[in-house]
């Protein structure tokens, strides 16, 4: 009997990218291959070397590329003690191919999107001496056609990574946590000037609802208590979709209704897409964490309007007070870029003004810079680099004291918990509330020697803070609901 090929990804970047690497672990694994650690040198019990170290690289902003390109060299490194053979893919290999190519030789080989179906295939092509060309890059909003609803028809001759839904196959998880990001959509229509991610994930496209809920069910078998929605803009979602213009807040009822799945939590909203029945079905549904996931960007009309973005300080401040007078425990997160092109002294102040009224649970903050085949790239009015940092530095601490304050109003509150870390000699017990997600807000940190263990859904009550951070008394974990797994009958919700 031979030995299966035996790969091991390592993934960077945001949660779609999580989602695409577990696609792709699952299309190797059905093609009979073998995952395991990239590094088993720095394990004794890690089990055996890889033949391919498959990086999924990130190609956002020039941090994430470099990050990329550091996770290249690094798994360079390791492969050259076994002769395994790196090959890179994610977006960073899409949006730059046979340039990546050329300017990394570490690297086996450079894959696109649309290799991804083939994925096994390719490697062994690798693994054979014969890799295949580098990808050539092409604007990906070209593939599908530009009106929305002629899309569904034609996507079936598209790679869409994180869309290929088959149970225990297009899919294996890759970590063993309680919560777990789910692909709605991929792509984007908007055209905002700073940003190049439409170019390299191409145009919107909804995920079928029965696919979502499909493999929402799936995920509950699978241990998952809380479900991440992520894609480039999910307020979008469903605009591609024959007579349906209400799609998310018909889905966001039925997914909370999945067995098993406690909490399902929407990512990436536009502002100025969120209508009413959105924002009251996030708001006040069962099951549907209150958390409003909102890209403000700025706070200026002026800046806004340069960035090709629509608001202002009176509109979003606007929609906060809407959202918390549903949900007045609502979280809001959002994150922000200073030292836009053309940004004075008085669009910062109006940012500042808005930052300070709004009271939001967190915020990214991020200093502008040129993106490769971004409108913006061209314009003039560039603000010098160390100004640019003056500002990133002054609204980060005026940030920073927000949150605080923010979190310390919470002091009294009740959360409900889920705990992701348990406690042992060198961690604490932590976990994330209703109005945390995953990595990119605060998190609730348990007293020394609750007893808690990952997975749990505790219902807690905040007594203190640290920083943006919760601290948090257990006072009851809930019961686990019956999962699709454990409940055959559950398993036709997914197929509804």
């Amino acid at each position: 009997m031979s030995t299966p090929r035996r790969a091991a990804l390592l993934t960077l970047g945001c949660a779609r990218n999580e989602v695409d690497s577990e696609e792709l672990a699952g299309r190797l694994v059905g093609s009979g291959w073998e995952l395991v650690e990239a590094d088993p040198g720095a394990d004794p019990d890690a089990g055996p070397a890889p033949d391919v170290i498959v990086v999924n690289t990130c190609g956002f902003v020039e941090q994430a590329k470099k990050d990329s390109i550091d996770t290249l060299l690094a798994a360079s490194d390791v492969a050259k003690a076994s002769g395994a053979k790196v090959v890179a893919v994610g977006c960073l290999a899409e949006r730059y191919g046979a340039e990546l190519a050329e300017s990394l030789p570490e690297a086996d080989a450079v894959l696109g999107f649309d290799a991804y179906p083939e994925l096994a295939e390719r490697l062994g092509d690798v693994l054979g001496g014969h890799a295949p060309a580098p990808h050539v890059p092409v604007d990906r909003r070209t593939l599908l056609p530009i009106s929305p609803v002629q899309r569904p028809a034609a996507v079936a001759d598209v790679a869409v990574p994180g869309h290929a839904w088959v149970p225990d196959l297009s899919r294996r998880r890759l970590e063993d946590r309680p919560f777990a990001p789910l692909k709605l959509a991929s792509g984007c229509d908007r055209r905002c000037a700073f940003c190049a991610i439409p170019s390299f994930r191409g145009a919107f496209v909804s995920r079928p609802p029965a696919d979502v809920l499909a493999e929402a069910a799936w995920l509950a078998g699978q241990g998952v208590r809380e479900v991440v929605l992520v894609s480039e803009n999910s307020t979008s979602y469903g605009k591609d979709l024959p007579g349906d213009t209400r799609a998310l807040v018909d889905l966001l009822p039925r997914m909370a209704a999945v067995p098993g799945i406690d909490r399902i939590r929407v990512s990436y909203l536009q502002p100025a897409e969120v209508r009413p029945d959105l924002l009251k079905v996030i708001a006040t549904t069962p099951g549907v964490a209150p958390y409003f996931d909102l890209s403000f960007q700025h706070a200026s009309p002026a800046v806004l309007r340069r960035m090709r973005r629509f608001g202002s300080r009176t509109d979003f401040l606007d929609l906060c007070e809407r959202i918390r007078a549903l949900a007045p425990e609502a979280g809001i997160r959002s994150n922000v870029i200073v030292g836009f092109p053309g940004e004075t002294e008085e669009d910062v102040a109006e940012l500042e003004a808005f930052l300070t009224g709004a009271r939001l649970d967190a915020v990214g903050v991020f200093g502008y810079s040129d993106e490769d085949g971004t409108e913006a790239a061209g314009y003039d009015g560039k603000v010098p680099a160390d100004e640019v940092a003056a500002r990133v530095s002054r609204i980060s601490a005026l940030v920073d004291e927000l949150m605080t304050q923010r979190a310390e109003d919470r002091i009294g509150t009740e959360v409900t918990v889920l705990v992701e870390q348990a406690e042992d000699d060198d961690f604490e017990c932590t976990g994330r509330a209703a109005h945390q997600a995953p990595e990119v807000d605060g998190e609730c940190v348990f007293e020394r020697g609750s007893g808690l263990e990952v997975g749990d859904l505790v219902r807690a009550v905040v007594v203190d803070t640290e920083g943006a951070d919760l601290v948090v008394s257990p006072r009851e974990i809930l019961p686990r609901a019956v999962s699709a797994a454990e409940d055959p009958a559950a398993a036709a919700l997914g197929r509804g």
